[in-house]
């Protein structure tokens, strides 16, 4: 997002609106600007991207509290990322989407399992007061999933296969078409998975993960404050499907 854009003025809400208003005034931009009632409409597109940034933002009271204080770099400075993809806004607010609609919403046309991003992990590091004045590197020991060597990640034991489900036909979700909308639920059956897994991974227990210490290099600033987070990409959890890994926050 542009950091000259007010999330408020976005939303239409002032600055002290209440939780209750922010989330009506985002009901009533999302059904306008959502993308399948504006076919090939780049603006509407960009207009429900900024309009999912700023409630979530504005619907969350720490980050709502950082940007009024500090605005968009301040948010950026916490780590803040913002939504980089129409599924990622169809995921956060699939909860609300449900509520609005009285049933899953889904936004693109996309079966079987979906890209999932990793988990972002907190490491709490402890620095003495020389190496915080002067900074310092450290190898760091994180606990974290990661993707389980006998399956691969699949959750599946080899030499077996899984079968396609009978239920959503191995899409994953069972699509309906209410007015404008193309709305999706979850498939009950395979959980969104498109496959049911017969004969799970003795290792990982079918989860595709398993827990293991890795070691990380991490260099701290020198004059860095009490509070401070440090953000190392990519070295959180590894996504599920294909999906990009989450962020290391070191404390």
């Amino acid at each position: 997002m542009n950091p000259e854009k007010d999330y408020y003025q976005i939303l239409g809400v002032p600055r002290n609106a209440s939780q209750e208003e922010i989330k009506k005034a985002f009901r009533r931009l999302a059904v306008k600007y959502h993308p399948d009632k504006n076919p090939g409409d780049p603006k509407a597109e960009e207009m429900f991207k900024d309009i999912s940034e700023a409630y979530q933002v504005l619907s969350d009271p720490e980050k709502r509290r950082i940007y009024d204080a500090y605005g968009y770099e301040g948010l950026k400075g916490a780590g803040y990322r913002g939504f980089t993809s129409f599924d990622d806004i169809f995921a956060s607010f699939s909860d609300l989407f449900e509520e609005i609609f009285g049933f899953g919403f889904g936004g693109r046309r996309r079966y079987g399992p979906q890209p999932q991003r990793g988990s972002d992990i907190e490491y709490e590091l402890e620095l003495e007061l020389e190496e915080a004045a002067f900074g310092v590197e450290k190898t760091i020991e994180v606990p974290r999933r990661e993707i389980c060597a006998v399956c691969n990640g699949s959750g599946i034991r080899p030499g077996t296969s899984p079968v396609q489900c009978p239920t959503c036909h191995g899409r994953g979700q069972i699509r309906r078409t209410q007015g404008f909308f193309s709305i999706a639920t979850t498939c009950p059956n395979c959980r969104g998975r498109g496959q049911i897994v017969s004969h799970p991974c003795p290792k990982c227990n079918g989860s595709g993960r398993v827990m293991l210490t890795s070691k990380i290099k991490v260099v701290v600033p020198a004059g860095i404050d009490s509070g401070m987070r440090l953000r190392i990409g990519g070295q959180g959890e590894p996504g599920l499907n294909g999906g990009p890994a989450g962020d290391l926050y070191v404390l």
